[in-house]
């Protein structure tokens, strides 16, 4: 990246196959006749593709060393390389299951992080200690959106310090599906996985009564059963709104006691389960936030940690990399199967894999779903690769996995808060402000300027990798430390705002009738 001493390039190299570089600012061939001995043809927006070399039409368009296209005409060098003339198309990937695995270097027990968190009886460690209200259908989210918003009047926490507050987890569906099919399994796991999250130290679930999702069926589905710490009534049973509303009232008010006797201890950072997401990506993201996060991930498994992976339409064209470390050949199939789930999927919807970046991507200067998947993996690191999960299951491996989902933030985060997700990480270069309660989510901006515009949303500037102010190593570092602190109880940006009420988001596959 650096020609000369005190000479920063105006692009970026990311490896000396590629073919195309990296504007780290704009370009104006008025301003710039020269840049790295190239005349630029056109304006090259910043964090968008310039060809460093003639590409003929047909030919791939390499970046990071891989493949992310195919000329659709032919291209001189200085020119603007984007949608008008980078497209898709069908290569031989060199899957090489577990060539590129390699056993972590763990560090030994007493050497690892420590946070201070909530220890559950599971064997599991909360970072937050919420009370949640799940609602198991649309008919009772407002009752449950009403029971949580008693206790979020001023003042009606005060006499409940121990616990973080009353959330209300309500959505859209619940009814009139087949409960036989791929579709209920992922709800009923996410239903359970929130009940049974170590962020939350209480649950009460809130259904109408008549329902498809039928609350003693979900629970004698998923092995759980009403306690001390969970409770659960419908509306029909109680006798209507205000009836269930006042009983929903009194029955979080006899939990808060239980829940709040809970007290942070010293714990290992082995009980964190990070949940990888990126959203709003653009041109940096796979140069500053997702390398960076990649290597604090890689520091996080080597403390024995747990890593999970997701976005499924957003590997592909990238599989291939984590494949190679897969830790054997069942981990790597069960991945290429989810691959072809989604090929199928999207066949029957009308859809391309192509079809996911957004206006948002392709703006910040991603043009192909292959560019962009190979960014997004870096947020995995290089750690081995130890077991695929399905949608919203239980988490129970250490070190990097992989979960399937849709690139779709708020289903996506929500399947890994279900599978045991009790700390986020968010990459974003266009600004995505989400967050995701019981968990807290910190956000990572790819590029200075965008952290400084939404300074309020934004926790990590990562535009020090871009402006050559920072190593990948350092700023991996930095992310590691914040993770901890965050993990302990400081509190992220978007928990500041309020976020998270809005963000559980069920994946609904199948018909709805």
């Amino acid at each position: 990246m650096q020609d000369k001493p005190n000479f920063i390039s105006p692009l970026i190299r990311l490896n000396p196959a590629d073919n195309v570089a990296v504007a780290r600012e704009r370009i104006d061939p008025a301003e710039m006749p020269e840049v790295d001995g190239i005349r630029p043809l056109a304006k090259i927006p910043r964090g968008h593709k310039m060809a460093t070399a003639a590409i003929a039409r047909g030919a791939p368009v390499t970046k990071y060393g891989q493949t992310i296209g195919f000329a659709s005409e032919d291209i001189a060098p200085g020119a603007h390389v984007h949608v008008q003339n980078l497209t898709v198309g069908e290569f031989t990937r060199d899957y090489a299951v577990g060539v590129d695995a390699v056993e972590p270097q763990m560090l030994p027990a007493d050497q690892r992080a420590r946070f201070m968190g909530y220890a559950r009886a599971d064997g599991r460690v909360g970072t937050r200690n919420y009370i949640a209200i799940i609602s198991s259908v649309n008919c009772s989210a407002t009752v449950s959106r009403a029971v949580a918003q008693h206790f979020a009047a001023p003042g009606a926490m005060d006499r409940f310090p121990g616990v973080d507050g009353v959330i209300a987890l309500t959505w859209g569906g619940g009814c009139a599906f087949n409960t036989k099919a791929e579709g209920y399994a992922y709800l009923a796991r996410t239903m359970a996985g929130y009940a049974t999250h170590p962020n939350v130290g209480g649950v009460l679930m809130i259904g109408l009564g008549c329902e498809t999702n039928h609350i003693p069926s979900l629970l004698e589905r998923e092995g759980l059963a009403e306690g001390d710490r969970l409770r659960t009534m419908t509306i029909q049973q109680v006798g209507g709104t205000r009836r269930t509303i006042e009983a929903g009232i009194r029955a979080v008010e006899e939990m808060m006691p239980l829940v709040g006797s809970a007290e942070r201890t010293p714990q290992s950072v082995a009980h964190l389960a990070l949940a990888l997401e990126c959203g709003g990506s653009d041109g940096y993201s796979g140069i500053s936030a997702n390398p960076g996060l990649g290597f604090a991930a890689d520091l996080l498994v080597r403390h024995g940690g747990t890593v999970i992976l997701s976005e499924t339409p957003e590997i592909y064209g990238a599989e291939h990399l984590l494949t190679r470390r897969a830790a054997s050949p069942a981990v790597a199939e069960k991945l290429l199967q989810r691959i072809d789930w989604w090929r199928d999927y999207t066949r029957r919807n009308n859809a391309e894999m192509d079809n996911n970046p957004s206006h948002g991507n392709k703006q910040g200067g991603l043009t192909t779903i292959l560019e962009k998947s190979l960014g997004a993996v870096a947020k995995g690191g290089m750690s081995r690769l130890n077991a695929v999960y399905e949608y919203a299951e239980r988490v129970t491996e250490h070190g990097l996995v992989f979960m399937d989902t849709p690139g779709y933030d708020p289903v996506a985060v929500t399947g890994q808060i279900a599978g045991g997700a009790n700390l986020i990480a968010f990459t974003t270069g266009r600004g995505s402000v989400s967050g995701f309660k019981p968990t807290p989510t910190l956000k990572l901006a790819t590029n200075s300027e965008m952290y400084r515009h939404m300074s309020e949303d934004m926790d990590i500037d990562c535009g020090t990798v871009v402006t050559g102010g920072e190593t990948i190593e350092a700023l991996g570092h930095r992310i590691f430390d914040l993770l901890v602190a965050t993990a302990s109880g400081q509190q992220t940006r978007s928990e500041e705002l309020g976020y998270g009420d809005n963000e559980f988001v069920p994946w609904q596959v199948g018909a709805v009738m």
